[in-house]
């Protein structure tokens, strides 16, 4: 059995002990989920609940709940389809220490493709639990882990897990440890909120008592960017999540829709202090750095390419707002989007291969991708309202939007090709411009 070195976490007080990480078989690795697929089929997942090993009632209540979160939190992806344990043909609690001791056509004679034990001993105040993920065509454990923390840290326990198990069968570690910013009328004015992934957590995060719009988040989660009418008109905020640091631009005009730049300390933002609405790229802590466009029409709402080197913006230069590509280096623009006469709020994939955006008509507004060349055009809202302000999950297989297909504009996600919308968040008030995180990693 291949183990990994111990590996010190970032999480205070939880312990990671890691004994396997993939399984391959013959000469190649069994590729499990294409994300890439528009026509995935969902993988089917049992998931019993995890095996009390101290045998107490405190065990056994925590061992349904931690079973049932991990369901949960693999159902989000909209990759698997979690099988009903009524199905079962086996107590539902079952050891699953090794694969020895399994017996696969249990499983595979109710559909399951893919098996999730866990075995759960409590100590005191914390607990360990043993995580395993079973390939149960094949009869071979694909992931298995061991994790000792205190209750407090049983989300991130799932989470970690639930990271380890994509990363095996996607090649990346998913959206468990990203967030969400958005806008939110909750408190009777428009301000800031931050959630995690799933909706969960709700925390607001600005308290100007005033409209405050465009929520950006830095690469390293550490600060957020934008614009609030504190002072009487729209000004740029820089500021930092946990501490109380906070960089103010308040030239003369307007300062809205914030971008960081990819892997720095610098963001873009349009500016109107010389006259026209302009984009300007701007250091983390708000000075002028250079500026990005300079055209007769207002150009604004600029999206990064991962690498760095080329932003999409909306420009009105051609008349109606259309959406521009520039190249950095060279300085090059070429227009992006030329059907329909109202495409705005890119977003740029972290893929690199596409941009999703708000296009108008028909007299509703609809999210669309487009790739970076301007070809493969998908529509991926129609007939539900308006639908807007798209920002991809920063593994790109996810999209959060606001829409109107219930009444006031709430938060909805949906795979990148359209499937599987719902709504994320049950909130007083609108929830509008969501804006997803960059995927930290705890090591």
């Amino acid at each position: 059995m291949k183990r990994l070195n111990w590996v010190s976490p970032i999480i205070t007080g939880l312990v990671f002990l890691f004994f396997s990480v993939t399984s391959s078989y013959g000469s190649s690795v069994i590729e499990y989920i294409d994300i890439s697929n528009p026509f995935l089929r969902k993988i089917p997942l049992a998931v019993p609940w995890f095996k009390n090993i101290s045998q107490n009632e405190t065990g056994n209540a925590l061992s349904i709940e931690l079973a049932d979160l991990l369901s949960d939190t693999l159902e989000f992806t909209g990759y698997f389809k979690l099988l009903d344990r009524e199905a079962f043909l086996i107590d539902p609690q079952i050891p699953g220490v090794i694969a020895s001791q399994i017996n696969f056509r249990n499983w595979t004679a109710i559909g399951a493709e893919m098996l999730v034990t866990g075995g759960l001993s409590i100590r005191e105040e914390s607990f360990e639990l043993e995580l395993r993920l079973f390939d149960t065509v094949q009869g071979s454990m694909l992931v298995g882990k061991r994790y000792k923390g205190h209750r407090e840290d049983r989300r991130k326990i799932i989470r970690r897990f639930c990271g380890e198990i994509m990363l095996h069968l996607t090649g990346n570690h998913g959206v468990f440890e990203s967030k969400i910013a958005f806008v939110s009328s909750l408190s009777g004015k428009k301000e800031i909120y931050t959630c995690d992934f799933d909706g969960s957590h709700v925390q607001q995060f600005t308290r100007y008592d005033d409209t405050t719009l465009f929520p950006a988040w830095s690469d390293d989660m550490n600060w957020i960017a934008y614009t609030s009418y504190a002072n009487g008109k729209p000004d740029l905020y820089i500021k930092h999540v946990t501490e109380k640091k906070v960089f103010t631009i308040d030239k003369k005009g307007i300062q809205i829709t914030p971008a960081w730049v990819p892997g720095k300390f610098e963001l873009a933002a349009t500016l109107s202090f010389s006259g026209d609405q302009e984009i300007y790229l701007l250091t983390g802590e708000g000075k002028i750095i250079k500026r990005l466009t300079d055209s007769r029409g207002i150009d604004v709402e600029p999206t990064w390419a991962p690498d760095g080197k080329s932003m999409a913006f909306v420009s009105r230069r051609s008349g109606s707002p259309q959406i521009y590509i520039k190249e950095i280096a060279s300085g090059r623009v070429r227009r992006l989007t030329f059907d329909g006469r109202y495409n705005t709020q890119p977003d740029w994939s972290p893929k690199g291969d596409r941009i999703a955006y708000s296009a108008m008509a028909n007299g509703s507004i609809d999210i669309c991708t487009i790739k970076v060349d301007g070809s493969q055009l998908v529509r991926l809202t129609e007939n539900q309202g308006d639908n807007e302000a798209p920002s991809w999950s920063p593994d790109g297989s996810l999209i959060v939007f606001n829409s109107t297909r219930e009444g006031r504009s709430k938060i909805y996600i949906m795979t990148a090709f359209g499937t599987d919308q719902r709504r994320l968040l049950s909130l007083p008030g609108e929830q509008t411009n969501p804006k997803w995180s960059p995927n930290i990693i705890s090591k």
